[in-house]
Order: structure tokens, then sequence, then C-alpha cells
């Protein structure tokens, strides 16, 4: 039996590999977790999968940010990898781009490869999506799409759709500026083209060019309406490799991924003892002996000398990349959860936890409180309870707050405290491990006043919004816990589930109230 609990339940793609380390499969899924653990607890395999099933030693996998991203991500592990077990798949056609070319009357058309001069955009999951767009690119800025510059003009242009390039109609300038704003569009730009042109046509209107300016409003109307649809564009289309990291408990836990297209694909694992200028000592090692790309994006500065080692091995330049937003910077985030998710998911998250917060013990159940109100209206509590760093929601609790006056957030805590583990107490239950308390210092006082009056000796901390600081009580100055460390990351999200359920249950009482 595949040992799945190191597996979340993101989306993403999923590789089983056979006992050589040889990928035999490739999948996608909206939850990875069920998706794989399916495989093993399913009666009734057909004979293609129980002889898959069998032959499976390990799993790995690497998170996206959506299933349309798991889509493109299992299109391309399948083609790099060439799975025994994905016959279906081998042979199925690429995803396909929108193509500019690089003529002088460039023209639009789908592609296949991006191989050929010009731009391309994309690739595109849904075809009909796609050819939409496209056909929408032809109309609204009356790009050629006919293969060779015809001697005559063909019906596109009869029907306005071609400024008709072939007979000289319109000059190269004018036509390359339809194709710069068509760029603006596919790189999602579309907000600034719009703005952009509607002072243009606020320009001619001015100057009594009211023909121009209808035109100009026109292709306006249009693109507003582009803009309302959701393409399934990818902006980032450029290879090279993608460096993250987490340091924790004096450790660095590295992953490198060689990405294509904007997608992460295949990654390396790395743990190490953190080191000064470890990041630089690493690019060093690690080039040495693997290809170079021709870019590596990284989460901060290195050594100036690297990028020149790195292009003297290389043979040709080498740009290193530090995003700081854009569709690079979400190269970096995706990593960096998938950092998380391959080291800090459940059990480790927690282990990282108890080091930060020098428990004596592992907090395998977690109790987190929020208290939430609409101007000290419709006052409630919140509770959830994560259980092996995973939520637990048959552990959750509302609590409608009958003692403190909306508004009084320590006074509120110190009921909803209060009523829990009084509660427990009577019912000989099972206490937590470790309480969290959404708020500063007064909230955190509160909680742990009304358990020494319970006489009850749970480890308690609260986590201040502002800047993700972490309080210990008596302690008059926060935990030197980074907000991006795997233990602070773990009280975040649990603190964020408690916010999200205390508010439903606020908007839930409010509705109440309103319905006659």
């Amino acid at each position: 039996m595949i040992d799945t609990t190191h597996i979340p339940g993101e989306p993403g793609s999923y590789l089983f590999l056979d006992e050589s380390g040889t990928v035999i499969y490739v999948g996608k899924a909206k939850n990875l977790r069920k998706r794989v653990q399916s495989y093993f607890t399913k009666k009734g395999l057909d004979p293609k999968t129980a002889v898959l099933v069998d032959a499976i030693r390990s799993v790995d996998f690497i998170a996206t940010k959506d299933e349309t991203e798991a889509l493109i991500l299992e299109n391309t592990l399948i083609k790099r990898h060439q799975p025994k077990y994905n016959i279906d798949l081998k042979d199925a056609k690429s995803y396909a781009f929108i193509h500019i070319s690089g003529d002088p009357f460039p023209r639009i058309g789908i592609a296949r490869k991006a191989g050929a001069e010009g731009r391309y955009f994309g690739p595109f999951v849904s075809a009909r999506e796609r050819d939409r767009l496209l056909a929408m690119m032809k109309k609204i800025f009356g790009l050629r799409s006919c293969r060779r510059l015809p001697k005559r003009a063909c019906l596109r242009y009869h029907i306005n759709t071609c400024p008709a390039p072939c007979i000289g109609e319109i000059s190269e300038e004018a036509y390359a500026e339809r194709v710069r704003q068509a760029e603006e569009v596919l790189k999602g730009r579309t907000k600034e083209l719009i703005h952009e042109l509607k002072a243009g046509m606020e320009r001619l209107s001015h100057n009594c060019e009211y023909e121009s300016a209808i035109t100009i409003r026109e292709t306006i109307t249009a693109l507003e309406h582009l803009a309302g649809r959701r393409m399934a564009t990818r902006r980032y289309t450029s290879e090279g490799d993608v460096i993250q990291y987490r340091i924790t408990g004096g450790e660095v836990f590295l992953l490198l991924f060689h990405q294509r297209n904007g997608t992460l694909l295949e990654k390396e694992e790395f743990r190490f003892d953190e080191t000064p200028g470890f990041l630089s000592e690493f690019l060093v090692q690690y080039y040495s002996d693997h290809e170079v790309p021709g870019e590596v994006i990284i989460p901060e500065t290195v050594d100036e000398a690297i990028a020149g080692y790195l292009a003297t091995l290389r043979g040709k330049s080498v740009t290193i990349t530090i995003p700081k937003q854009g569709a690079k910077r979400e190269l970096l985030d995706l990593a960096a959860k998938n950092v998380d998710l391959t080291w800090f998911s459940g059990s480790e998250r927690v282990k990282a936890l108890r080091r930060a917060l020098r428990l004596a013990a592992d907090p395998e159940v977690i109790e987190c409180f929020d208290i939430s109100h609409l101007s000290g209206t419709a006052a409630v509590g919140g509770m959830v309870r994560f259980v092996s760093g995973k939520p637990d929601k048959r552990g959750y609790r509302r609590f409608s707050l009958k003692r403190a006056v909306g508004g009084d957030d320590p006074g509120s805590i110190r009921e909803v405290v209060s009523r829990r583990y009084s509660r427990l107490v009577a019912e000989d239950g099972e206490m937590p491990d470790l309480i969290v308390i959404d708020g500063g210092k007064a909230q955190l006082s509160a909680a742990y006043a009304e358990l020494k009056t319970l006489d009850l000796d749970i480890p308690v901390i609260a986590l201040a919004k502002r800047e993700e600081e972490i309080y210990l009580p008596k302690l008059p100055y926060p935990l030197p816990v980074p907000a991006d460390d795997p233990a602070s990351l773990l009280i975040q999200e649990i603190r964020d589930e408690a916010h999200r359920f205390a508010i439903s249950y606020n908007r839930i009482k409010r509705r109440k109230k309103v319905i006659p």
C-alpha cells in the first residue's frame, strides 16, 4: 500500500513511478489526495488499471493553481516522460497557440508548436475559447489570416474585416499599430488598451474628427465585451528554472523546477544546513553538473558574479530574475506553495510549530477562536479544530455571545473560551494541545486568564493580523518567527479558517434578523 498522507488535497498533476524510478503514469486531479487514494481503495478495477497499480512503487506530485493549470501540466508531463500507461494520450496533439507572424504585414493564426518567427500567445486549453478569441482579434483589429498576400483584395476586405494590405490600402506603420493593440489584448492588457483608446477618441472628438472617433468607439465596445470573458491564456512563455525554498530549524528546504510556457515541470528536492550565502553556493554547485538555462528565477539577490559564472558555463548570457510582481512572481509563489506541500504539509508543519513555540510535544490538536460582529451587533464567536495540521470540521463550534458586549473582543474571547473548556471539563472531554487566539495581547490575556480560572494548563498563543506576529502570555514582545516560516504559515492558515468560519456565522445571524 502506497503512503498517501504526504499528498495534499490541492489541484495538480500526479506521477506514478515503478521500482526503477521510471514514470509509468501521469494524471491530473482537482484533489490530488482523493484521486491518488482512489487507485488503492477502489474495488473492481479494470485489468489495465490493476496492472498499473501493481507496478506503482512511489508517487510524486506538482500542485497547481487550478484545474486548468493541472490539465496543461499533465499534457506537458506526458509528452516529456512518455509514460507506459498513458497510451491513449501519448499521441495527443499539443494545446495550440495563437501566433502572430514576423512578416512586414503579420498574419494571425493558430500554431501547434512555437517554432516559426513571430510572437506566440497561449497555449489554450479550450479550443472553443481559442477560436472565439482568434475570430475577435480578426474582427476588431482587422489582422490578415491569409498565408500569402494575394494580388487582389479578398472577400474579407469587402466586408470590412481586413484593411487589404495586399493592395496597399493600409501603410505598414498603421498596420503595425493594429498588431501592437492586438498583442496588448493577448497579453491580458485589455483594460490598459481601452483606457488608451478612450483618450484617443476624446482627442478626435475635440478635433471634430467624428467618423474616426466612432470607429474607435466601436473598437472599445468590442474590447469591453471581450474583457468580460475569461480566456484560458498564458502570459508567460519563456523557459528556464525556478528556485524556491524555506528555512526552518537551521535547515534549508529547497525545490528547483524546470519550467516551460509558465508551467512548472519536474522538480528536484534538496535539503541542507543553512549557511551564509547558501543560495549562491547552491547555484554554483548545481549548475556545474547540470545544463544551464537561459533564465533562473529566484526569490532573492545573490552574488553579482553568479550570472557571469553561469554565462561562462552556458556559452551565452544568462538572466537571473528576482520578480516582485507579474507572471514570473506567480511562478515563484506557486513554487513556494509546492515547497510547503512537499515538506511542510500536515505533520511536518506541526513539528515545525513545536520547535518554533518550544513545546514539549507536537501540537497534534489545535483549536483556534475568532470573534465576528458588525459595528458591535450580531456578535458571534467561531472555533475551528485542526488535527495533524489538517481541518477537522466535525470539531468546529459556533458561539452566539451571551454575556460580552458587542465590540468588546477581549470580553468576547473570554466568554467563548470559558464556555468551550468548562464544558470539556464537565464532560471529561479531550483537551487540545494548543489554543490559538485571533487577535493581539489584550485578547490573549483574556483567554489566558480564563484558562487559569478553569485550572487548565494548555499552551495558548495569539496571532496579530497586521504583521502576523505570534504572542505568548506574559511576553511583552512577539516571538522571532518570520511570517513565511512553516510554523507561522500553519498558524496563519488556522487563523484564516477561524476568521472565515466566524464571519459566515455572523452573516447567518444578521440574515435571520432581517427576515421577518
